[in-house]
């Protein structure tokens, strides 16, 4: 078992690095920069060794006085599949069925379009008008993994965070939509000239709702410091009282239980001054060097880089506690925005102020990214009874490893599919990259002197306030105003769900336990198979093998896809059906 826990805790390094890395370095090819792959790799080993660093001091407080106050969905989920396996018998029946179930039902939407993944109230008739004239519109992902996700965390969290996205949606997208129909200029952040009269309500969350829950995110998190403040003082307390019992032979060292020991604080304390100096280095010679005033320019670069990883990495595993999704692309744009603020009064700006701007982003997205992935493998670790410094030293194993492949994947994915539509990459086989064109767009209004929108951050952060001022947890409520409607709405589906299987042993504890853990294996099946054939649909499509089968494009209707959209909602109710019934079997 406690093998399991530490392959397990390796192998999820590699995602961790490339989710911190995607955000950031696509943007560098879209922007038409240098880079190389001494580059990326040095970005993505920096910045996960930085997060390592600073989530151990804040592993205890987290992981064990915490215990019971955060739901870690995807912990809880993790465990739920590493005991099944290890014990089998009717659980691993119930975890694999339940795998089973959702990861076909999440291959047929993903590869084979058999209905569509979101479900919106356009595809009703009556309510397709509200879309257009008030720009209020209803947004459900119906995947299964979703649903899984919600149920492990609950309905009290999957409430507040949809909440937040109902306060997004259907308040401020319309006001938005309202005041800006009367305007004939086109207003910032925008910069292409489009007219907030002629965008639809995912072009105005996007282009300014979106920036209100960026705001948020940055406020909640910032009084989440300030109220984590002892505790944070207190782990990193202990660095420098280990390292002066080491000196002071005559004081005996105090002994931890396996199960409670970390790395030595002095040790990592002294990996992050070595990391830091590293990462002055890159900036200093490696990214600045041709530039004058290159040693002011990198002292900059390196006091961004610490403070925000250092500050955010308690607000990213604030975050994967409570709702299990790391706000790290929030988190990194309010990054860049300050550092490109930085920069520019330091007199840097065009394309050398772009390149040191996302290279900074990128180590401090892999180090928020890594913070966020490690303290749910500490939790598992926790619930497992797995020593916490081995799994510390096998998660720079990990990130060794990524990091050398990170970069080489990038650059491939470029050469092949590329970033930006081109002679040789068509625009219909280019990647995306919704995140890392954001990070684009964002990183060249601000080295071309374009507004910033202050305004926007302004009233997140006010929302934010209010909501912590009334007993509301503000970063939960944050999450929800950041992230899609169409993420949230099945979260608090998936709580409802556990809140009725709970109610549905009528104050029977023992059965309401019983039944509750049964939901929550079929939650981890529904995440781990919906993981698993995302992987298999996204190979499948990189190989281009079996992609020519669409079969829900025009599925019960006229093409336009409203009656795929149906569809999805009547699957969605079967497959819910199934989950609270099935939750329903467990017994005594």
């Amino acid at each position: 078992m406690l093998e399991n826990v530490i392959i397990q805790s390796i192998g999820a390094a590699s995602g961790l690095v490339v989710a911190g890395s995607i955000f950031t370095l696509p943007a560098l090819f879209i922007l038409g920069l240098d880079v190389n792959l001494i580059k990326l790799f040095l970005v993505a080993l920096l910045g996960g060794t930085l997060g390592i660093l600073f989530l151990v001091p804040l592993r205890r407080y987290f992981v064990s006085e915490m215990h019971g106050e955060f739901p870690f969905p995807e912990a809880t989920a993790t465990t739920e599949v590493l005991i099944a396996g290890e014990s089998g018998g009717n659980q691993a029946k119930v975890l694999g069925a339940a795998a089973a179930i959702g990861g076909a039902f999440d291959f047929v939407i993903i590869h084979f379009e058999g209905w569509a993944e979101v479900f919106t109230s356009r595809s009703v008739p009556f309510l397709a008008g509200l879309a257009d004239r008030v720009k209020i519109v209803f947004r459900l992902d119906v995947l299964s993994s979703i649903l899984g996700l919600g149920y492990i965390i609950g309905m009290k969290y999957s409430a507040i965070i949809c909440a937040g996205s109902f306060l997004s949606w259907f308040l401020l997208v319309p006001l938005v939509g309202h005041f800006g129909a009367h305007l004939a200029v086109a207003i910032p952040p925008v910069s292409d000239g489009t007219l907030i009269g002629g965008m639809s309500a995912e072009d105005i969350f996007r282009n300014y709702v979106r920036h209100i829950g960026i705001g948020a995110i940055a406020a909640a998190g910032i009084m989440g410091i300030l109220r984590s403040w002892r505790v944070i003082a207190k782990a990193f307390a202990m660095g420098f009282t280990e390292l002066f019992r080491r000196r002071n032979r005559s004081v005996a060292p105090v002994a931890a239980a396996r199960t409670d020991r970390d790395l030595r604080m002095g040790l990592v304390m002294g990996g992050i001054l070595a990391t830091a100096l590293a990462a002055w280095l890159f900036f200093r010679f490696g990214v600045l060097s041709s530039l004058p005033g290159a040693t002011k320019l990198s002292l900059i670069a390196l006091a961004v880089v610490i403070v925000i990883s250092f500050l955010f990495t308690t607000v990213a595993a604030r975050a994967i506690a409570t709702v299990g999704t790391n706000p790290v692309s929030g988190m990194t744009l309010m990054t860049l925005i300050l550092t490109s603020v930085f920069l520019v009064e330091a007199g840097l700006s065009g394309k050398a102020g772009m390149l040191a701007a996302l290279l900074i982003g990128g180590v401090v997205c892999t180090a928020l990214s890594m913070a966020g992935g490690l303290i749910t493998d500490l939790k598992i670790g926790y619930w497992l009874g797995a020593t916490p410094a081995v799994q510390e030293r096998s998660k720079f194993l990990g990130t060794i490893v990524a990091a050398a492949t990170v970069g080489a994947v990038i650059l491939l994915l470029n050469q092949a599919y590329g970033f930006v539509p081109s002679a040789a990459h068509p625009a219909e086989g280019v990647f995306a990259a919704p995140q890392a064109n954001a990070m684009a767009a964002v990183i060249k209004t601000l080295m071309s002197n374009e507004p910033v929108p202050w305004l926007l951050y302004g009233v997140g952060a006010f929302i934010a306030m209010t909501m912590q001022m009334i007993g509301v947890p503000s970063l939960a409520f944050a999450l929800g105003m950041y992230i899609p409607l169409e993420l949230n709405v099945p979260l608090v589906v998936g709580g409802l769900i556990a809140h009725l299987v709970q109610k549905s042993a009528k104050g029977d504890e023992k059965l309401a336990h019983a039944r509750g853990t049964r939901g929550t294996l079929i939650a981890s099946g529904f995440i781990a198979g919906g993981a698993l054939m995302g992987v298999v649909a996204a190979v499948l499509k990189i190989a281009n093998f079996w992609t020519g089968v669409r079969v829900g494009s025009g599925l019960l209707g006229n093409g336009s896809g409203a009656g795929a959209e149906i569809l999805a909602l009547v699957m969605y109710v079967a497959l819910a059906t199934y989950m609270y019934f099935d939750a329903r079997r467990g017994q005594v």
